[in-house]
């Protein structure tokens, strides 16, 4: 019997695995089980015996004709969902369909990487390996085989980019693919989910599945919901999703780390605005305050404490403002919100406004996220802030962690570049083994040392100086800024220093495709923000290469090396050349927030900015410090998420 086959269903709605429930020493015994198994039984060894022996069936399968091809994959797709590492014909089979559907012949290691995508493993594949393909590789056999493969990435462009480029290889195979985007109306949503193989974003896909839960009540059972889906047909159920049978997450660290601090919450717009006048008040009040007396103020986990003595101060001040202000608890939950909105909610960093209205940008992807408002009051207290109208607050429908969200797979696997240093977490809590995938051709990235700067003024100039001096050479250079303040910034300098250029953030990310395909061109300068950190390839122009390649310019460290690395991967992909620089500084926001007494100890040692070896020792503990800081987050985000559905079980709001 298939593994896939024993797995107990959650909830009765459709297909999805129950959540594991275990004590600490439950978790501790497996993950030292895990890891002793994983060390005692390599998975990478038998990936590689996989794709010597694809090949060595590649001659036999050119052979065939494509119905032939066809045939045979079906005859195989489903032995192979119980070994993945013995399906060698599957994988040489679609090898020659890729080469026969896109002009594209998969390389070993990509064979490797699918291999390990279709057996629920992470594949750590180094930036330029060719995800796209490999992910589509094994969505391919598993399509076939009968599973709806959900392939999950981080942004819009990425999954229309990935669909659009993948589907000749899927019609091969009779697969359609659909693809879930942002605005797209219920029945589009419904009718992509229906297709073999559905490309999306990680936050689309679970707030569609939050949708469905509150669609099914949480107790609608399998058999009602056939017997619905045979009177009425598909759609007059209700639900989008047809379960969740097999995810391939793309850029796996980013979603399931960096983005499981914050839990997603399905909301509707419920209660009125509220009384404006409340809120310029608590602004009011939240400005009168003193950090360190009456507030405890931690930016790097956005937290914010009320002391004893802000409480009582409070209490005094608010006397005669109404009765609004009367109890304790609501006037210091409101102007905690309001504290939250002035001194962790900034503007052109967290959201912008545009057109009367505050747009929430996403800190992980620089995109703006439509119809997003943050929840009890901070988003009214932000546009009172701004100026801006007042929105209806929303009332929260139900809520889910990316945690508990990914484990509900049947089969879950993953694909990134930069797994290694959360390898241990991604198993404890995912349990997902990570397999390095070695790379296709040897890297021929170059790194100049680190440049840093006292402070950001000087920073851009020196930037501007290292865009002049490799365009002189006619490269093209990428600038890579942790903001959209920064990146408008940066901008202004390029322009003072007369150096053409392109932008793209959040505010110019209409044209995201056409600045990407022009940022490999002899002489191209485009300043970016995380929006080309991840995923985006881009295509080195006439005689680039020859000239040494896409020169990449990090100005600022990010809380994770791993999104360091994801900006320097940009450049000299598969054996082109490349180079990347640091030029940072002292008053950068990580070293602000982490560097200590380290970085006190270097201002006064190197006013103008201390050299390589300093600032690379200031980097790694100040990044240290930070990873810390958010692995804890993640695990009191996932403790609260158990702790409020043993409270509430299925009431409503939580799932």
């Amino acid at each position: 019997m298939s593994e896939l086959a024993k797995i107990e269903l959650a909830h009765g709605v459709y297909a999805e695995r129950l959540d594991r429930k275990e004590n600490a020493l439950d978790s501790w015994t497996r993950n030292a089980a895990g890891g002793l198994w994983h060390r005692l039984r390599p998975f990478k060894s038998r990936l590689g015996d996989l794709a010597r022996a694809a090949g060595a069936l590649s001659a036999e399968v050119a052979a065939l004709d494509d119905a032939a091809i066809r045939r045979d994959l079906r005859g195989v797709a489903r032995a192979a969902l119980d070994a993945p590492t013995d399906a060698a014909r599957a994988f040489a089979l679609v090898r020659e369909a890729s080469r026969r559907s896109l002009g594209m012949t998969p390389f070993d290691v990509q064979l490797m990487g699918a291999a390990a995508l279709f057996a629920g493993k992470l594949s750590e594949m180094q930036t330029g390996e060719g995800k796209t393909l490999t992910a589509a590789l094994a969505a391919c056999i598993a399509g076939v085989a009968g599973l709806p493969v959900h392939v999950v990435t981080v942004n819009d462009y990425l999954a229309e980019r990935d669909a659009d480029e993948m589907r000749p290889l899927y019609a091969y195979f009779g697969l359609e693919v659909g693809v879930i985007v942002t605005g797209l109306s219920l029945e589009a949503r419904a009718a992509a989910y229906a297709r073999q193989v559905t490309y999306c974003t990680n936050k689309e896909l679970v707030f569609d599945y939050l949708k469905d839960r509150v669609t099914a009540g949480g107790r609608a059972s399998r058999a009602q919901l056939k017997v619905r889906s045979h009177l009425g047909g598909r759609q007059k159920t209700g639900l989008l999703l047809r379960g969740l049978h097999f995810a391939i997450v793309d850029e796996a660290d980013s979603i399931l780390i960096d983005e499981a601090r914050t839990p997603l919450i399905l909301a509707e717009k419920g209660e009125s605005a509220g009384d404006p006048k409340v809120y310029i008040q608590a602004l009011e009040l939240a400005r009168g305050l003193e950090a360190g007396k009456d507030f405890e103020l931690l930016s790097a986990r956005r937290e914010l404490h009320l002391s004893q003595t802000g409480k009582a101060t409070l209490a005094a001040r608010c006397n005669q403002l109404g009765d609004a202000w009367t109890a304790a608890h609501g006037r210091e939950h409101l102007v905690s919100q309001a504290l939250r909105a002035l001194h962790l909610f900034q503007r052109d960093q967290h959201y912008l406004v545009a057109e009367d209205k505050v747009h929430i940008v996403d800190e992980y992807t620089g995109r703006i996220l439509p119809g997003r408002t943050w929840e009890q009051g901070l988003h009214q207290l932000i546009e009172t802030k701004e100026g801006c109208p007042l929105s209806e607050q929303n009332r929260t429908l139900a809520r889910i962690t990316y945690q508990r969200f990914f484990r509900r797979y049947l089969r879950l696997s993953g694909m990134t570049g930069t797994a290694h240093e959360v390898r241990g977490e991604i198993w404890a809590v995912y349990g997902l083994e990570t397999v390095a995938i070695p790379t296709n051709r040897p890297s021929l990235r170059a790194y100049p040392p680190t440049l840093c700067a006292a402070d950001a003024a000087e920073k851009w100039r020196r930037v501007a100086l290292e865009a002049r001096r490799v365009l002189a050479a006619c490269r093209p250079v990428l600038i890579g800024s942790r903001s959209v303040e920064a990146s408008e910034q940066l901008a202004e300098a390029l322009t003072a220093a007369g150096i053409p250029h392109r932008v793209l953030n959040a505010r110019q990310d209409a044209d995201e495709a056409q600045v990407v395909a022009e940022a490999g061109q002899p002489g191209a300068v485009t300043v970016a923000t995380n929006m080309a950190g991840r995923g985006t390839d881009i295509h080195l122009g006439p005689m680039v290469a020859e000239k040494g390649g896409l020169h990449v310019i990090l100005t600022e460290y990010h809380d994770s090396a791993r999104i360091d690395r994801q900006l320097f991967g940009r450049c000299a992909r598969q054996g082109d050349p490349g180079s990347a620089i640091a030029i940072v500084a002292l008053d950068d926001v990580l070293f602000r927030e982490q560097g200590g007494m380290l970085l006190a100890a270097l201002r006064r040692a190197y006013p103008a900015g201390p050299p390589p070896f300093w600032i690379e020792r200031l980097r790694r503990h100040a990044q240290r410090k930070a990873s810390a800081i958010h692995a804890r987050t993640r695990r009191d985000t996932l403790k609260q998420d158990r702790n409020l559905d043993t409270m509430l079980a299925f009431a409503g709001n939580q799932i």
